[in-house]
C-alpha cells in the first residue's frame, strides 16, 4: 500500500511516500524550484516521490495533508473577532486569499494532484490530519523506540502550539496541549524579528548569535512576557506582541520594555542583540526542560521524541540530553513543517488504517537520505552540458584526491548519493573543509557562503570517534545536538585573549579544531555512520588516517538565501559562483582552475549582480 504525505501552502512545502509503512522517499519543494522556503503545492517533490516508488498517482492508495484548513480558518476568525477592531488591517489582507483559495484546499489539492495524474481532478482517497499530530507522528513512528514520550513545539498549527503525547507500538495519544496565542515558537520568532532577522528562517541565526552574549534580559522576559509554570505550561502577555492582529511580531509595548525599536535588517550587530539572543535562548531552554520533565512524569517513559520547529534548536536539545531527564532522545531530522509530510503519511498508516509498527530498534529515517540521486552516467551528461571540465576517478581516487584538497585547506563541494531530507546537509549535499584550519570559518562564511561572519560551522565526525573529541557519546546523525569540545582538545588562552568579550572572541582559536568550535566551546555535532553514508564515512576515515583527526567541517551546499543544491547542475553553478576550489559529484572531480575562463567570468559577474 502506498500513502503520499503532503505539507504545503504555508512554508517549506514537501512530499513524502511510504510503502507498507516504510518511508521510501521525501523531499522539499524548494530544492527543485530553487525558491527558498517555497510554500506552493509541491508538484516537483510529489513527482520525485512517485518516480522513487516507481508508480504514478493511480497507484497511490491515500494522499494525506498535514493540516486541517477549516480549523486554522476558525482560529483566524476567532482571533480577529476577539481583538476587533485592532486586527482589521491584517484581516483585510488575509481574507481574500482564504476565501479565494485556502478555504477550498481540498478542491485545490485534487486539482493539483490531477495534473500529475493527467486528469482534471484526482478522485482517490484524500485525508487530512491535524498539524501537531503530524509532527508527533513524524517524531515517534520512525524513531528507534518501542514506546516514548513525544514533545512537539512550533509557532502554531490549527490551534495547538505545543503538545505532549505518548507513543506505544502503533498508537499515539496527545495528552496535553498549549494553544494559540501562547507559543514558544512565536516567542522565539518575536526576538528573531526584534534582532533584525527574518521570521521562519532567521531563528537559527539567533541561536548562533547567543553564545556571544549574556542573558541579561532573561529575567525581564520571564517577569513580563511569559508566565511559565513548573509543568512547562505557559501564557504570553499579548500586550507585548502584534502577531495576532498586526503585520509585525512585536508591539510598541515590547519596544518600550526593551528600550529600542527593532534592529533594521542588515544593519550592524551590537552587543545588545547578542545579549537579547542569549536571553531568549536561555528562556527557551528553561521552558523545554520543564516541558520534558513534565512529559517524563506524565508518561513514565525513559525515551523522548521531538518534532516541530523548536526541535531544530540543537542547543536546547543538547542541554536536554545532558540533563538526563530521559535516557535518550530522538529528533525528527525534518522537524519543521516539511517533516509534516512524513508524519501525515505515517499517522494515516498507523492511526487511520491501524497497521502495526515494524519495530527492530532501528531509526526508520535512513539517515534522512531520502531525496533524489543521480547515477554516474547522468552526472557526466549533465556536467558536460553545463560546460564543466572534470576528471572521472575510481572510488579510491575520489577519496584520496578529496583528502588532498582538504589538507591543502581548500573548500570542497561534495555531492554524493541521495539528497538529505530536512534543513541540514549531512554529507550528501555538503561543503567540506579542514576543521584544524584557523582560517576556515572566516573563509567559508565570507568567500563561499556570503553570510554573516559570526555564524558557526558544524563538525562531522565518525560515530566511533565522537567521544574522543566531544563531551558526548550519543548518536547525533542529524546534526541536531550540541555538545562541548572536550577539555583536552581545547587550547589555552592568553590573558589578552581571555579578556575579550562578545564578537571580539570570534577569531581566537579555541581548540585543535577551531573551525567548528564556537566561542563557548560548543559544536553542533553530526555523527557519521558507516551503514547510512559509507562514502562520507570512508572520507572521514581517510582524513583521520592522514591527519589523526576524524572530523570535517560540514556546511550546507548553498550560498546565503538559496536552497541546498539538488542536481549536478545546481552543484556546478554554486561551485562556479563562489570560491569553492574543488567539486566532487559522484566520481567526477572538478578543480576551479580547470574551468573555462569565460565561464568563470560569467558566474563571477552573475553573483556580483545578485
Amino acid at each position: 500500500m502506498r500513502i503520499l504525505g503532503i505539507s504545503a501552502f504555508y512554508h517549506d512545502s514537501a512530499a513524502a511516500m511510504i510503502e507498507d509503512g516504510l518511508i521510501v522517499a521525501a523531499a522539499q519543494e524548494e530544492r527543485f524550484t530553487r525558491k527558498k522556503h517555497d510554500a506552493g503545492f509541491p508538484a516537483n517533490a510529489v513527482a520525485y516521490c512517485l518516480a522513487a516508488a516507481e508508480c504514478d498517482m493511480a497507484d497511490v492508495d491515500h494522499v494525506v495533508f498535514y493540516d486541517k484548513p477549516f480549523l486554522k480558518f476558525e482560529r483566524l476568525l476567532e482571533t480577529y473577532l476577539a481583538t476587533s477592531p485592532r486586527g482589521f488591517s491584517s484581516f483585510r489582507m488575509a481574507m481574500p486569499l482564504w476565501i479565494k483559495e485556502k478555504l477550498f484546499q481540498k478542491k485545490l489539492l485534487r486539482r493539483q494532484l490531477g495534473k500529475l495524474a493527467g486528469s482534471k481532478e484526482w478522485v482517490g482517497s484524500l485525508l487530512f490530519t491535524e498539524h501537531h499530530l503530524a509532527h508527533a507522528a513524524s517524531a515517534f513512528f520512525p524513531s528507534p523506540f518501542k514506546s516514548a514520550a513525544v514533545l512537539t513545539m512550533d509557532g502554531v498549527g490549527e490551534w495547538c502550539t505545543t503538545s505532549i503525547g505518548h507513543g506505544r507500538d502503533n498508537e499515539l495519544e496527545i495528552l496535553k496541549e498549549v494553544r494559540f496565542p501562547h507559543s514558544l515558537g512565536l516567542l522565539y520568532s518575536a526576538f528573531t524579528y526584534y534582532t533584525g532577522f527574518k521570521v521562519n528562517s532567521g531563528e537559527y541565526k539567533v541561536m548562533g548569535l547567543a553564545p556571544y552574549g549574556r542573558p541579561l534580559f532573561a529575567q525581564k522576559i520571564l517577569d513580563n512576557l511569559i508566565d511559565l509554570k513548573d509543568d512547562g505550561s505557559f501564557r504570553l502577555d499579548q500586550r507585548y506582541f502584534d502577531y495576532c492582529t498586526g503585520l509585525t511580531m512585536t508591539s510598541p509595548a515590547f519596544h518600550r520594555l526593551f528600550g529600542a525599536e527593532p534592529r533594521k535588517p542588515e544593519s550592524p550587530l551590537t552587543q545588545r542583540e547578542m545579549d537579547l539572543a542569549a536571553s531568549i535562548q536561555a528562556v527557551t531552554e528553561e521552558v523545554v526542560l520543564k516541558l520534558a520533565s513534565f512529559a517524563r512524569g506524565e508518561t513514565g517513559e525513559r525515551h523522548l521524541c521531538l518534532a516541530g520547529g523548536v526541535a531544530l534548536n540543537c542547543v536546547a536539545n543538547g542541554k536536554l540530553l545532558k540533563k538526563r531527564i530521559f535516557d535518550d532522545i530522538w529528533i525528527q531530522p525534518a522537524a519543521g513543517d516539511a517533516g509534516g509530510a512524513v508524519g501525515a503519511a505515517l499517522a494515516a498508516w498507523h492511526g487511520y488504517l491501524g497497521h502495526n509498527r515494524t519495530f527492530d530498534g532501528r531509526d526508520r529515517m535512513a539517515g534522512a537520505y531520502l531525496g533524489p540521486a543521480f547515477d554516474q552516467r547522468d552526472i557526466e551528461k549533465r556536467l558536460t552540458a553545463a560546460g564543466a571540465v572534470y576528471t572521472v576517478l575510481d572510488d579510491d581516487q575520489v577519496i584520496t584526491r578529496t583528502v588532498d584538497a582538504l589538507v591543502d585547506e581548500k573548500a570542497v563541494g561534495w555531492m554524493q548519493g541521495r539528497m538529505e531530507f530536512g534543513p541540514r546537509a549531512l554529507g550528501a549535499r555538503s561543503i567540506l573543509g579542514d576543521p584544524r584550519s584557523p582560517r576556515m570559518q572566516k573563509t567559508l562564511n565570507l568567500k563561499v557562503k556570503y553570510r554573516e561572519s559570526f555564524r558557526p560551522f558544524a563538525p562531522s565526525v565518525r560515530r566511533e570517534d565522537v567521544a574522543e573529541w566531544f563531551d558526548t557519546d550519543a548518536d547525533s546523525p542529524y546534526m541536531l545536538l550540541v555538545a562541548d569540545v572536550l577539555d583536552r582538545r581545547r587550547l589555552p588562552l592568553g590573558p589578552d585573549e581571555a579578556a575579550l568579550f562578545g564578537i571580539d572572541r570570534l577569531n581566537v582559536p579555541r581548540s585543535e579544531i577551531p573551525a567548528v568550535t564556537h566561542v563557548d566551546y560548543s559544536a553542533r555535532v553530526q555523527t557519521v555512520h558507516q551503514d547510512t553514508n559509507p562514502r562520507y564515512w570512508e572520507l572521514l576515515s581517510a582524513f583521520k588516517e592522514r591527519t589523526g583527526c576524524p572530523v570535517l567541517v560540514n556546511t550546507s551546499f548553498n550560498v546565503r538565501g538559496e536552497p541546498i543544491v539538488c542536481t549536478p547542475e545546481d552543484a556546478f553553478h554554486c561551485f562556479m559562483g563562489t570560491e569553492i576550489e574543488c567539486l566532487v559529484v559522484g566520481n567526477c572531480f572538478l578543480r576551479k582552475e580547470d574551468q573555462p575562463s569565460h565561464l568563470r567570468q560569467d558566474y563571477k559577474e552573475h553573483f556580483e549582480l545578485d
